[in-house]
């Protein structure tokens, strides 16, 4: 190797070790405060009163349902949702190793045959191996390669974010099930309350005590709750095909989960607002694309500075048709090459401008997903807090209204009292069971919603 190509690749080596430093991208602090100006995070939530300290795993293992973990445990390996962000975290994972190998040297090989002129004659034959290693001078292609891993660090988020949010969507729609179980249980008790005032309005009808608006009064009483009951069967059966679905199996709606809503658990630490850009998974995601976006706009701007390779290669080469000059066989080379762009029609340019709009788009969603973050905790909190009061509240309201329908049913026997009466006071009281019932639901289901919202894991900590 002589002095020049000595003094070529020394000089490109100095440039490299001096050349543009790849910037980190800035913290997550400062994104919020450029995404979301407007947002001014308080010190505590304001939703609910909270207990202090930092926010707990595990949250499906408190709800105490043995059955609930094992479909949870089914969705995790057979749910399709889950199956295509694992391929997704994949391709990813690929991605970013193919953009990390433009940093080493690349080498190739190269041969040619004997192509014939004329007769049997074998025409120049030869084989070569050479590589050329673009010198990093501007930190394209470093910002190429970490804006492939920013890239794979979102996917896995995301992926960890869907494994949550299918495990919260399981937990939801088994409640729901048992919700509709519930339901249907009140509606057929109902029924039955309604069927015997039906039958005593035809034997007062009968003797002379009653009348005939009373029976068919009653009767359309009877058809009322026979509905409710087949409505509540609809809901019970599409929340389990829901379940089956996500567990992947196929939607028979033939799990049993029983009709008992189970206890809610006590209160678990929330947190403060400001952790859950640091905790929540689709938070982190939606950073790290803001990171792959700020990379990808040091790589186009880099891309209009030149471009310089060192490159070597060695080969030998033959003939059978005619002499070749006597030469060194095989042939060493080694030298540079720079590839300076001076007119590309404002390509280059433009580029910088997409990468750049696509770096405000990614700021743009990360406010957006943070802002609905902080909304999902501060509405699961305060629903949670009223909807514990609206128990209490209906808990003495059925208490009253079944008071209140044993008391029109003695006026009715007594004469006192029609048959009119007792069917509004049962109304009441469904009305109040019912709607105890939902809201004890809607508890656990704000509760799910909470744990997923905090950003706490369903599975237990390792």
């Amino acid at each position: 190797m002589d002095r020049a190509v000595r003094g070529l690749a020394a000089g490109a080596l100095a440039a490299m070790v001096a050349g543009c430093v790849v910037r980190d991208p800035p913290p997550a602090a400062d994104l919020f405060q450029e995404s979301l100006p407007q947002t001014k995070l308080p010190d505590q939530w304001t939703g609910a009163p909270t207990l202090a300290g930092p926010v707990g795993e595990g949250w499906l293992g408190l709800f105490q349902e043995p059955e609930l973990e094992k479909l949870v445990a089914e969705a995790m390996l057979y749910n399709t949702d889950l199956k295509i962000a694992a391929a997704r975290v994949e391709a990813a994972e690929a991605s970013a190793r193919a953009a990390g190998a433009a940093i080493w040297p690349q080498a190739y090989v190269s041969g040619r045959g004997g192509g014939k002129l004329s007769g049997d004659s074998s025409g120049i034959q030869g084989i070569g191996l050479f590589a050329s290693w673009e010198l990093d001078l501007w930190g394209r292609v470093r910002a190429v390669r970490a804006s492939g891993s920013a890239q794979y660090e979102s996917a896995v988020l995301d992926g960890r974010y869907a494994r949550e949010s299918i495990a919260a969507m399981v937990a939801k729609g088994w409640f729901l099930a048992r919700q509709a179980g519930a339901q249907r249980a009140i509606a057929a008790e109902m029924l039955e309350s309604s069927l015997a005032l039906a039958g005593l309005s035809r034997d007062r009808f009968r003797v002379g005590r009653g009348d005939e608006y009373e029976v068919v009064q009653a009767e359309a009483s009877v058809l009322g709750y026979r509905d409710l009951v087949l409505q509540a069967d609809i809901a019970r059966q599409n929340a389990l095909r829901s379940i089956e679905i996500l567990a992947g199996r196929y939607p028979s709606a033939s799990l049993d989960p029983g009709i008992a809503l189970p206890v809610p658990p006590p209160p678990v630490p929330a947190g403060l607002p400001a952790e859950i850009l640091e905790r929540r998974p689709d938070v982190r995601a939606a950073e790290r694309r803001v990171a792959a976006a700020f990379y990808n706009v040091h790589a186009a701007q880099a891309a209009r500075l030149p471009k310089i390779a060192l490159t070597a290669g060695v080969s030998t080469v033959s003939s059978d048709l005619f002499f070749m000059k006597e030469r060194d066989n095989p042939v060493w080379n080694l030298g540079g090459t720079i590839l300076a762009p001076i007119f590309a029609g404002g390509a280059l340019k433009a580029q910088v401008d997409v990468r750049t709009a696509e770096q405000k788009a990614a700021l743009a969603d990360y406010g957006r997903i943070g802002s609905r973050a902080f909304s999902e905790v501060e509405g699961a909190l305060s629903s949670a807090f009223n909807l514990d009061a609206r128990v209490q509240v209906l808990a003495s309201a059925v208490s009253a209204n079944e008071r209140a329908v044993g008391f029109a049913r003695v006026r009715y026997d007594v004469g006192s009292g029609d048959l009119r009466g007792i069917q509004q006071q049962m109304l009441a009281l469904h009305a109040s069971r019912t709607g105890l019932l939902q809201v004890q639901a809607e508890r656990l289901i704000q509760r799910v919603n909470l744990h997923l919202a905090l950003g706490g894991g369903f599975e237990p900590a390792h």
